[in-house]
């Protein structure tokens, strides 16, 4: 990737006179001691070179049996085999082991013109085979360029960090490869995954009785979640389908995630009948406006189907009031949903399990084991309240696969509750580390993730220049501005100042992501500039890097905005 030119001493980013920020995309650092840095620069590059000289010389040197070696001796030779796969976990060891300690970027960030020209012959396919040797090449060469998920300064997405045992779950669930329709090719798995089923419900509250199922992310869960209240209100439509009846409306916060507006759409409920409730200034769904909704679809002859409380809002991290919301759901006969995707975890603590009061009463919950228990991705499930409702909603009883004359128990045949047909063994990797964590080392994890938070929104209550976006954080996620003082002076007007800070945090952004060494999620909120959110859920992370995290905000403003 070429240098972009500097930006020249006396070009300002902040005009006075018209209190205005204009950002220059060729923005570098400061022109300062230039001789020292370019040094100092030369150095480091030298180093990593002589690294990266020796790494390469290594890898030529064990890789070099695998020249003129093909996939088609995969297939003949057992020790070709053997060595292929141990030179894979070599290489996957080390990629997780240098970014779980820090010592790689976060990014070697390029854009995809620049990256497809500098990758080349790396990503295309061709008629003619390439040898082993190549594929580990390519294999290496992807993973220089991959995002370091499990890097403690990666802190972009909710679902962060590399927990190598489940890792290893999910090299053991390639290696059986096997699908979950049916036990008779499920086998041990579908046990595993009725067994964790079973143990998430115990932590809503639920008794022995009740349904769940895995599935491919927590839009998909919600998408289930709503097709079983169509189910239950208007069985009919299984087999005849939607026309000419009554208007079904859907509530959810106005900060709830997408995936409720795309499960109406998917439905044919259609997009325009979900009914978005407005939220307190700390993202919770205000419950007396849901009320006043809820009669008016009733006055004006429509169905309300199902409310959704959202239990970790994407970008603040409330929860929703559940136990007030069921009492309303109760008296009018309505299915309640929890989107318990990010926040349902804290379930598994004794200290924040108080956010999900009430949860017993909803008849179903989107969780992610993904995002804060840390599980590889993807790991999604919607569990249910009552048994047997996944199963009227979905069965067609195809007799190629699922007979009813079969030689064992075919209760234990999960595919006729699925909307999928085949689908991923997803259980697996949580299972294992289930086993190796228990309760209490789960229970330890989201307590750490949560004073992490705690930590987190202290330093920023603290710290000059920097100001949350809400007083009252909830979940694991902090939200906040960085005003550079440089350009955030006490006589702009609230409209200047909004403008000046949309821009604040992407231009931050696109620093630390140039320069490689951190990631952070920015958004606007309704009316709100853009902020920047840290959600935590990598229980690899300390009180001394989020510390970093936020010195590093304050030196790449002072080199962008000078």
């Amino acid at each position: 990737m070429e240098d972009l030119p500097r930006r020249k001493e006396n070009k300002k980013l902040y005009n006075a006179s018209t209190k205005t920020l204009q950002i220059d995309p060729q923005v570098r650092r400061p022109v300062e001691n230039v001789s020292s840095k370019i040094q100092g620069s030369l150095k480091g590059k030298e180093a990593s070179e002589n690294r990266e000289t020796r790494k390469n010389r290594q890898n030529r040197q064990e890789w070099g049996k695998f020249e003129g070696v093909y996939y088609k001796d995969l297939q003949t030779d057992s020790k070709v085999q053997k060595d292929f796969m141990l030179e894979m976990a070599k290489l996957l060891n080390t990629y997780m082991t240098d970014q779980c300690q820090g010592k790689v970027k976060v990014v070697d960030f390029h854009h995809p013109h620049q990256l497809q020209e500098m990758m080349g012959d790396c990503l295309t396919v061709d008629a003619v085979p390439r040898d082993l040797h190549q594929v580990l090449s390519d294999c290496k060469e992807t993973l220089k360029y991959c995002v370091k998920t499990g890097h403690p300064h990666f802190l972009n997405q909710l679902s962060t960090g590399l927990d190598p045992v489940g890792v290893a779950g999910e090299w053991l669930t390639a290696a059986v490869n096997t699908n979950m329709f049916t036990f008779e090719v499920g086998s041990v798995f579908v046990l595993m995954e009725d067994i964790i089923l079973r143990k998430m419900r115990s932590f809503i509250g639920w008794k022995e009785d009740g349904d769940g199922i895995f599935t491919p992310g927590g839009t998909i869960s919600n998408i289930y979640a709503l097709m079983l209240a169509r189910h239950r209100k208007f069985p009919n439509i299984k087999e005849e389908g939607m026309y000419g009846g009554q208007k079904m409306v859907v509530y959810t916060s106005a900060q709830s995630h997408f995936s409720i507006k795309k499960a109406a759409i998917i439905l044919g409920i259609g997009m325009n009948n979900v009914c978005c409730i407005p939220c307190d200034e700390r993202g919770k769904m205000k419950v007396d406006v849901l009320e006043r909704e809820i009669q008016r679809t009733l006055s004006d002859g429509g169905v309300p189907l199902m409310v959704n409380a959202t239990c970790g809002t994407t970008v603040l991290a409330a929860y929703d009031p559940v136990d007030k919301i069921a009492d309303i759901c109760q008296k009018n006969g309505i299915w309640l949903h929890v989107d318990g995707a990010w926040g349902g975890s804290a379930l598994l603590s004794k200290k924040y399990k108080y956010l999900l009061q009430g949860v017993e009463r909803c008849d179903s919950m989107t969780w992610n084991p993904h995002k804060m228990m840390g599980v590889p991705l993807q790991c999604s499930a919607i569990l249910v309240r009552n048994s047997g409702e996944l199963q009227s909603a979905n069965a067609l009883c195809a007799d190629y696969l699922y007979q009813t004359d079969k030689f064992y128990d075919v209760t234990y045949d999960t595919g006729d509750r699925s909307i999928q047909c085949g689908r991923h063994n997803d259980v697996f990797k949580l299972w294992l580390m289930w086993r190796s964590k228990g309760d209490n080392g789960f229970e330890d994890s989201i307590n750490k993730i949560f004073h992490l938070s705690r930590y987190l929104e202290e330093k920023v209550k603290q710290r000059e220049n920097f100001t949350l976006v809400t007083n009252e954080v909830e979940g694991p996620s902090v939200s906040f501005w960085y005003e550079p003082p440089q350009l955030i002076g006490q006589n702009l007007s609230p409209t200047e100042r909004r403008n000046i800070l949309s821009k604040v945090a992407p231009k931050i952004k696109e620093s630390m992501t140039l320069k490689g060494n951190m990631m952070l999620a920015y958004q606007p909120l309704g009316d709100l500039p853009n902020f920047f959110r840290i959600a935590i859920s990598n229980p690899r992370l300390s009180e001394s890097s989020l510390d970093w995290v936020l010195d590093e905000i304050e030196r790449l403003s002072k080199d962008i905005f000078c």
